[in-house]
């Protein structure tokens, strides 16, 4: 394991809530229109948290404000843009009033919650995240927020691998159909 379980979970909940917004060309945005308060709902049963949901509009929309400076740390990881991933980063953390404490509850044994349970749910994930984003920057591997490797496809995800090879996000068969690509294509070279 590279990182704590409490940082790996923070992070892949973070590219899960960023790929929410129909990344790829196809894609809807899971928290738009009338049904967004059930795409959410999704969201949060995949990728529980601990505390207070409201359930109404108003959190809905913090979370799609969110959801947009998520991704913007994955552009500045893109960009090579460490002091812009650093300024969000830090933002995320002021903004949530993160005060970090260790608990344990449920199957979980120690670990870190940034925020009060009773705090906004927008702010919990962001707060996670963020110290999530923490741990990368003091590690030197921002390098592992990345986009999908796939051309039709501009995903995000974080490589958690030992060799920080992973290329292709888990929102699809992008991997897959890369993989069927390069073998048609060298299957097409071989009979010419």
């Amino acid at each position: 394991m590279l990182f704590a379980h409490d940082t790996e979970v923070a992070l892949v909940a973070a590219a899960a809530l960023v790929n929410t917004a129909g990344r790829r060309p196809a894609d809807v945005d899971e928290f738009a229109g009338v049904d967004g308060r059930s795409g959410l709902d999704r969201f949060l049963a995949a990728y529980p948290y601990t505390g207070v949901v409201a359930g109404d509009q108003a959190e809905l929309r913090a979370v799609r404000l969110l959801r947009g400076r998520l991704a913007q740390v994955w552009d500045a990881a893109r960009g090579d843009d460490l002091p812009g991933a650093v300024a969000i980063v830090n933002d995320l953390l002021s903004g949530a009033h993160a005060l970090p404490y260790l608990t344990r509850h449920d199957e979980w044994d120690w670990h870190l919650h940034v925020t009060s349970p009773d705090a906004p749910l927008a702010h919990r994930i962001g707060a996670e995240a963020a110290m999530g984003f923490v741990d990368l920057i003091r590690a030197d591997d921002l390098g592992r927020l990345r986009h999908c490797s796939a051309e039709d496809c501009d995903a995000v995800l974080i490589d958690l691998s030992r060799n920080s090879s992973k290329r292709y996000c888990d929102t699809g068969n992008c991997g897959n159909r890369a993989a069927v690509a390069a073998y048609r294509a060298r299957k097409a070279t071989a009979a010419d």
